[in-house]
């Protein structure tokens, strides 16, 4: 049997890849312990978690295309690394016993992390084949809701022992320097920016460019947080426990469908588009519809946990398509914009999905995750629509 290394694990991909993980390691733990600490340590109202989540997200989507601009006029290796070094200003938010200080230096270490998301991904296309790319996502995506999962987990065990927050929250902060570090060890190259000739005319997107945007956009908007499955699957069971453990399947699931599928899930354009409209969006359509249908026909738990896993499985195609398509359809230099744009329009989505899922949530789950399915299915349903105009504006390219 060959054990040797895929090809496309090089050492800049590996570098990348376990920045990622470190980086979920601390801030992920920070942003799941951060409601409780605001809410029930400050006593602040739940609407100013909303606004502090509202104004995270909201300008992130700002600040992300801004980075990806940026990145393409001084450096995506600069740029990353810079933006990753100040995440861990949100390990200091619970340093603070006034709300808004500790929001801002929550919203400031997220915004960060915005920063940095569209030149990392560009620095991970440059380190691999484009027919590579799904396969490096992939192992990037494994490794980055792996860190997740262990901040969930060691979250959970400082409570178990009666940590103050602002230890937990300090802790992290180690784990994001080691992120760093790691990120400052590929030998990745910025390439030259190409100066364009002002009179010359803009160049027309690539062939599904928009099309992908669009339904990253409709995605986003039915991308809710796991907080919501977490408190729907809490609910039906009556076990706080079950919440933490369906936080956890689902981020298992979403990594292993990177970590094992990544280089499966197509490596032609075509291929690549109706695999994230078939296998990502649509089956987190059906995932929404099934958490809906189990809880509000009281089925039993196992049922609930299925529904968390397709979504799971669904996010782990999203996170490895998404950006690898991005990849292959960005003109040479300007990769940094079309990352940029896909960060922004997920973060909008996000912003308002967590906003109407909450408004929804008030009336009942069903409208909430019959609203997220929709969505998703209007995602699906504009890629698929796309394919034939995709394909052939593909070939005449060739």
């Amino acid at each position: 049997m060959d054990r040797r290394p895929a090809p496309w694990r090089t050492r800049e991909v590996v570098s990348i890849s376990l920045s990622a993980f470190f980086a979920d390691l601390g801030y992920q733990a920070v942003l799941a312990g951060f409601p409780l600490f605001l809410v029930l340590s400050l006593h602040a109202p739940i609407w100013l978690f909303g606004l502090a989540t509202a104004v995270s997200y909201g300008g992130g989507s700002l600040v992300a295309y801004l980075g990806g601009r940026l990145g393409d006029r001084v450096g995506h290796r600069r740029v990353a690394i810079a933006g990753n070094s100040f995440i861990p200003l949100l390990s200091l938010s619970a340093l603070f016993s006034a709300p808004a200080a500790a929001i801002s230096f929550l919203t400031l270490g997220w915004w960060a992390r915005n920063v940095r998301t569209p030149s990392r991904r560009v620095m991970l296309t440059r380190a691999v084949a484009p027919s590579d790319q799904g396969a490096a996502f992939g192992f990037l995506h494994g490794l980055d809701v792996g860190g997740g999962m262990l901040a969930a987990a060691f979250v959970l065990g400082m409570l178990f022992f009666h940590v103050a927050w602002r230890w937990i929250f300090l802790l992290t902060a180690l784990p994001l320097i080691v992120s760093t570090l790691a990120l400052a060890q590929t030998r990745l190259r910025d390439e030259p920016v190409q100066q364009m000739d002002p009179e010359a005319k803009p160049q027309q997107p690539a062939p599904g460019m928009r099309s992908l945007l669009w339904a990253a956009g409709l995605y986003g908007l039915s991308s809710y947080s796991v907080g919501f499955p977490v408190l729907t699957v809490a609910q039906g069971t009556g076990q706080g426990a079950f919440g933490i453990l369906a936080f956890l399947v689902l981020q298992g699931v979403s990594a292993l469908t990177g970590l094992l599928l990544g280089a499966r899930l197509g490596r032609t354009l075509l291929h690549r588009f109706r695999n994230l409209a078939l296998l990502g969006y649509a089956v987190a359509c059906a995932g929404s519809l099934l958490l809906a249908a189990a809880y509000g026909l009281h089925a039993p738990t196992a049922l609930l946990f299925l529904g968390v896993a397709v979504l799971g499985f669904a996010l782990g195609v999203v996170e490895t398509l998404e950006p690898s398509l991005i990849g292959m359809l960005s003109r040479a230099g300007y990769a940094g914009r079309g990352f940029g744009a896909l960060s922004a329009a997920r973060s909008i989505g996000l912003f308002a999905a967590n906003i109407a899922l909450g408004l929804l949530y008030s009336l009942g789950a069903g409208y909430a995750y019959s609203y997220a399915a929709l969505l998703a299915a209007l995602a699906a349903g504009v890629l698929l629509f796309s394919l034939p105009w995709i394909g052939a504006s593909a070939e005449m390219a060739s």
